[in-house]
């Protein structure tokens, strides 16, 4: 009685704090997207393009929140509401207050399943939630997830009760205080070091299935073999079901595979048009559960044909190759904040808005630093056509960095915890982006940030995924393993060691800075590498160093990463500033010599 007691009381709570009105908390600036969200339904888009199912409810909206002291329990009563996804931190999320490692966030809310979803099963579904994260149904507790990057979700049909549903979330952070992947999130925000987010930062939603279904899918392009296999994830199949896959063109078949349950399904791709940043081609794809020949399961999905390989050039240099050819790739840093979401991007045409800049800005790439984005921000560069060097967000501790030799130090030496999560958490991420056409390059370490057993991690990357090149630590600590050297300089490109075995690439360079009023994050802390008065100096900076690059791709560079998209906080080097309301640099200007850097292999 007391439970049912306590239940009645919460449910009165919830509805009186359901019945507030949002709006962006704080005074920070703020996106033009900001204006445009529905609180009702913020983020209606679905999050998960590579498999589709037509039925599905977005959980997004107005939740009831509360902090309570680590370890005390559920609280009774809720502090307000919060507009999820946005981490709690974020002006979006309508409260803006910090959590710290001594306190816990909980999150509340009810909802109803379809009846048209009777018979079916249920599953719940997070897009990410930073960090550990517990979750209840109707006041059962039925899992945990520990990873704030990667998606994950629960059966909870065996949980599920006539009428209303409960969803609670208990969520626990330490950010730097802790080991766990966090990039560039910190308890005392500075220079490079950014706001802590906390709790559910990508969309909620549900799902019916059969009691078989398929819950990922692994697509591997083979254009030199003139195939594609697919490896499909099924959750309660039975040795006899077949798993066929169909592949399409414009809406046409060309061809069809089949195999049986939890083996790959070979499906031939004759004359495949091949996918690049020039012509961005993907094929659909439906794959389908029979079971003596009915459908049990079915979802749609997609491909590109591409190829991300090495080879030696006329010089004996090792190129990089895209579709078997030498292919320079450029790209600016991309740290993907936002002023208003932090690490949630106010809308989806937000999220889409950096990539198709960095498209006009003339580049092919993208590197993805130290953070993750959702699932829809991969479908993007996939279908607008640009390439992306996803990083493993850094934590734990930097041990000593050198960045001009090969490491002879003390690796950083991990608690077995702290090992095992981030093999974990890498392993999830690139699930999530195993089967991304634009996805070409692995970066396990970034500048000696929490680098540690670099050989052995390398060689389990590329036997997880052997279809891509693996950059083994990005600007150091260097060791002979791994496809890739990269080196990191500011402002300007050096070649500071050359390696002939493998692709050399300019990692990170440039970091100029200009500083635009009305558009700062904060007023007195604000920073680039180098400072300029105006867009025209500092787009006549950005030119001269573009042109120091071009003289050393001959010497060996095939790859160069500019600092950066956008302002990032104090951080005020970006193209654009924070808010996207100003092109800081003259983009006719960057377009032409970037397009000219990235065709400077291009036979």
């Amino acid at each position: 009685m007391k439970k049912v007691f306590l239940s009645v009381i919460l449910i009165s709570i919830l509805n009186s704090l359901s019945s507030q009105p949002w709006q962006p908390a704080g005074e920070k600036i703020k996106t033009s997207w900001a204006e445009k969200i529905d609180p009702a339904n913020p983020l209606p888009e679905y999050p998960r393009p590579q498999l589709v199912r037509e039925q599905w409810q977005n959980l997004n909206g107005l939740w009831n929140y509360a902090f309570a002291k680590q370890g005390s329990g559920m609280p009774v009563e809720f502090d307000g509401s919060i507009l999820v996804p946005y981490p709690i931190e974020s002006s979006l999320s309508g409260v803006q207050k910090r959590v710290g490692e001594n306190q816990e966030l909980w999150y509340h809310r009810t909802f109803s399943v379809p009846s048209a979803w009777k018979n079916k099963n249920v599953i719940l579904h997070f897009g990410a939630v930073d960090w550990q994260a517990d979750v209840w149904v109707n006041d059962v507790k039925i899992g945990r997830h520990q990873g704030g990057y990667s998606p994950f979700s629960f059966d909870i049909t065996p949980f599920l009760q006539k009428g209303e549903q409960t969803v609670t979330v208990r969520v626990w952070d330490p950010t730097d205080r802790g080991f766990q992947p966090r990039g560039k999130q910190v308890n005392d925000p500075n220079g490079i070091w950014y706001t802590p987010v906390t709790g559910i930062w990508q969309t909620v939603w549900i799902e019916p299935v059969e009691k078989a279904y398929i819950n990922h899918l692994k697509t591997v392009p083979n254009i030199d073999g003139g195939n594609i296999t697919v490896l499909p994830s099924l959750e309660n199949a039975m040795p006899s079901d077949i798993v066929e896959v169909k592949v399409l063109e414009n809406g046409a078949v060309v061809n069809t595979g089949k195999a049986a349950a939890g083996q790959e399904v070979l499906v031939p791709v004759p004359d495949a048009k091949l996918w690049s940043p020039e012509s961005p081609f993907l094929y659909d794809m439906e794959v389908v559960v029979l079971r003596e020949g009915k459908t049990v399961d079915k979802v749609k999905s997609y491909f590109g044909m591409r190829k991300i390989s090495t080879a030696r050039d006329e010089n004996g240099v090792v190129r990089m190759q895209l579709n078997n050819k030498d292919y320079f790739q450029f790209g600016p840093l991309d740290q993907g904040w936002w002023p208003d979401g932090l690490y949630t991007a106010p809308t989806d045409e937000a999220l889409l808005y950096d990539i198709k800049k960095t498209k006009d800005f003339g580049f092919n790439m993208i590197r993805k630093h130290v953070k993750v984005e959702p699932a829809r921000w991969y479908y993007h560069c996939d279908r607008e056509g640009v390439l992306v060097w996803q990083d493993m967000p850094n934590g734990d501790q930097s041990p000593q960095w050198q960045r001009w030799n090969y490491f002879n130090g003390q690796e950083l030496k991990r608690s077995t915890e702290s090992e095992q999560n981030f093999r974990q958490e890498w392993k999830e991420i690139m699930d999530l982006c195993y089967s991304n056409p634009s996805v070409v390059v692995w970066v396990p370490f970034n500048e000696a940030w929490g680098q540690f057993k670099t050989e052995e991690i390398v060689e389990w990357t590329k036997n997880y995924d052997s279809s891509r090149l693996i950059n083994p630590a990005s600007g150091g600590n260097h060791y002979n393993t791994g496809d890739i050297l990269d080196m990191h300089n500011y402002p300007g490109p050096v070649m500071g060691l050359y390696d002939s075995k493998r692709v050399n690439v300019l990692g990170e360079y440039g970091g100029i800075g200009l500083v635009l009023q009305e558009h700062l994050w904060e007023e007195d802390r604000n920073w680039g590498y180098v400072q300029y008065k105006n867009s025209e100096e500092a787009t006549n900076a950005y030119v001269e160093l573009a042109e120091e690059l071009q003289k050393l791709i001959p010497f060996g560079y095939s790859a160069a990463v500019y600092t950066q998209t956008t302002d990032v906080e104090v951080e005020v080097n970006g193209l654009m500033t924070y808010d996207r309301k100003i092109i800081k640099l003259d983009e006719a200007r960057i377009r032409k010599v970037n397009r000219e850097i990235c065709g400077s292999l291009s036979k």
